[in-house]
């Protein structure tokens, strides 16, 4: 039974470079209309998909922030009044640095948000100015403190590296930067180049000088290191948490658990089926309009794919599988069902396993794709 929702804003005042989220432009955009169907929506899921109390709430997008206070409370109150929420539900919207003012911010803690995701991706004013991002580094410091004032003090911040001409001086400034900021999480992405982005097209012509594998990793480590000195966390990944602070919403997915989705292009987890809600604005809003869930795909997953997503999304969590749980949940052990692939691993330094623990090393932290692709099982 799902206990966590994804909703979905797909509005922004500036499109990034990298993104390939299911984004439009915000200026001129049907947006009341929007968020009245994303409330039919929800109401029809939950209808069709009963829950019992939701614990985690995640409003991402495009820019949540872009809609005007009165249309992000309109979704906020909406998501309220539709789902019934545990008492202290971790509940977080994503912030564009400068798009957040201090009224919004009240706003969110007074409708009950108590989670910020801050969008800062870098303190380099050049590097903004490269990803397109529409904020200067001043603006996120700024963000923090509005954030507080508002009564806002759970704080997560988005950072990026590995990005086009970005220098290790560079990365270690911005994280000088952001351990300064009275913050208790980050996530911390190198970047990734996907289709339909400006940075693909940049890419496929030779314009995009990126830094090389091994930059890469140096930026990996290095800031593995200067997190654990600010005393950081590091439990997932690309995740980093003051001790209590990891973040409860993404560990729906990590620990391979049901969730629902709302929203032009969300995805959903209920009912052992994956589902992906149609992406452009006109078919999404043309489901929904006529009383349908607006769904463009459904996927049933079979209990080899759990046991695949078992594996490939628990480790990247640094703590990895439980043993144990993967034998109660699927009555097969974990060195039955992937005996070559464990074997393969370990044998290769990118795995241990550890009491009840199957884990990610050191180096199998830096070369997680190829762990991950082991964990496919063939028919």
């Amino acid at each position: 039974m799902p206990k966590s929702l994804y909703v979905h804003v797909p509005f922004c005042e500036q499109i990034c470079h990298y993104c390939d989220f299911n984004k439009f432009y915000l200026k001129n955009q049907p947006v009341d209309e929007y968020l009245e169907l994303c409330r039919q929506e929800m109401e029809h899921t939950i209808s069709t998909f009963p829950s019992g109390p939701v614990s985690t709430i995640y409003v991402g997008g495009g820019t949540p922030t872009s809609l005007s206070t009165e249309q992000l409370k309109f979704l906020l109150e909406s998501i309220k009044n539709t789902f019934p929420l545990e008492a202290d539900p971790e509940w977080t919207v994503e912030v564009n640095p400068g798009s957040a003012e201090e009224e919004k911010l009240a706003m969110l803690q007074e409708t009950g948000v108590n989670r910020l995701s801050i969008g800062a991706q870098t303190f380099d004013k050049d590097l903004l100015k490269t990803i397109n991002r529409d904020h200067q580094p001043g603006d996120i410091e700024t963000t923090v403190e509005l954030s507080h004032k508002a009564g806002i003090h759970n704080l997560s911040v988005d950072m990026m590296f590995g990005l086009p001409n970005q220098t290790m001086e560079q990365w270690t400034d911005s994280l000088l930067e952001i351990t300064r900021l009275p913050i208790q999480h980050i996530s911390a992405y190198s970047l990734k180049v996907e289709e339909k982005t400006v940075f693909y097209q940049l890419l496929r012509k030779g314009k995009l000088p990126l830094p090389g594998e091994e930059s890469e990793a140096a930026m990996y480590e290095y800031m593995q290191e200067k997190l654990q000195e600010h005393q950081f966390v590091h439990y997932e990944i690309s995740n980093f948490a003051k001790e209590g602070y990891e973040s409860r919403h993404n560990l729906t997915y990590w620990n391979n658990q049901e969730y629902y989705g709302a929203g032009a292009g969300a995805h959903s987890y209920t009912d052992g089926v994956r589902r992906v809600n149609h992406g452009p604005l006109p078919k999404y809003m043309k489901a929904v309009s006529e009383n349908r869930l607006p769904y463009l795909e459904e996927h049933p997953v079979s209990i080899k794919e759990q046991m695949e997503e078992q594996m490939f999304m628990g480790l990247r969590k640094l703590e990895g599988v439980s043993l144990k749980e993967f034998h109660n949940r699927f009555g097969r052990q974990v060195t039955d069902v992937f005996e070559g692939a464990v074997q393969h691993l370990l044998n290769r330094g990118l795995l241990e396993i550890s009491g009840d623990r199957i884990k990610l090393t050191k180096n199998g932290l830096l070369l997680g794709n190829e762990v991950f692709e082991q964990f496919l099982l063939t028919d």
